[in-house]
This record gives C-alpha cells, structure tokens and sequence, in this order.
C-alpha cells in the first residue's frame, strides 16, 4: 500500500484515538493527551518506517502537521454533542 493510502487510513482513525484517549486520560493535562495521540498516530502509520525509506523527507514538520489534525479534532468534538455540557453556574445570594 503507498504511503498517501495509508496516511489518509491513519487520518479516519484521529476521532477514535482522540475519543479513546480523552475517555482514559480525562484528568490529565491536554499536552499528555496531544502526545499520546501522536504516539497511537505515528505508531498507526508506521512513522518510522516511513521516514527510514524517504516517504516522510521531514519528520519535524510532519509530526507538526499531525498535532494540528488532532487539534481540529479535539476542537471539533468539543465543538460537537460529544462535548460535556458546561455545568450551569450557581446562583449567589
């Protein structure tokens, strides 16, 4: 399979991991979260494969490219019903 195929495969799978992530390490701080989801992400797409046989000339900049796909992700699917609902405020008296 091109690397382009399976690079768009690894893009479908970003809600899931983000989903899954957030479900695991909701507590944790979102930079924890962005890095693991580039770690299942880079994983996923055999990064280092990739970059040892060319397909990938500037792991940099596409390591920085991908943390931007998770970072439309996540803000679309806080954007979305997916998101909990802000808690209301109290009343104050």
């Amino acid at each position: 399979m091109n690397f382009l195929s399976t690079l768009l495969q690894g893009i479908s799978f970003v809600p899931a991991i983000v989903s899954g992530i957030e479900n695991i390490f909701g507590g944790r701080p979102g930079i924890e979260k962005k890095n693991t989801a580039l770690s299942f992400l880079e994983a996923a797409l055999s990064m280092g494969d990739a970059v040892a046989s060319r397909q990938i000339v500037d792991d940099v900049k596409f390591r920085n490219g991908l943390g931007q796909i998770i970072n439309g992700v996540v803000e679309c699917l806080n954007a979305s019903a997916w998101a909990k609902p802000a808690s209301p405020a109290k009343a104050t008296v």
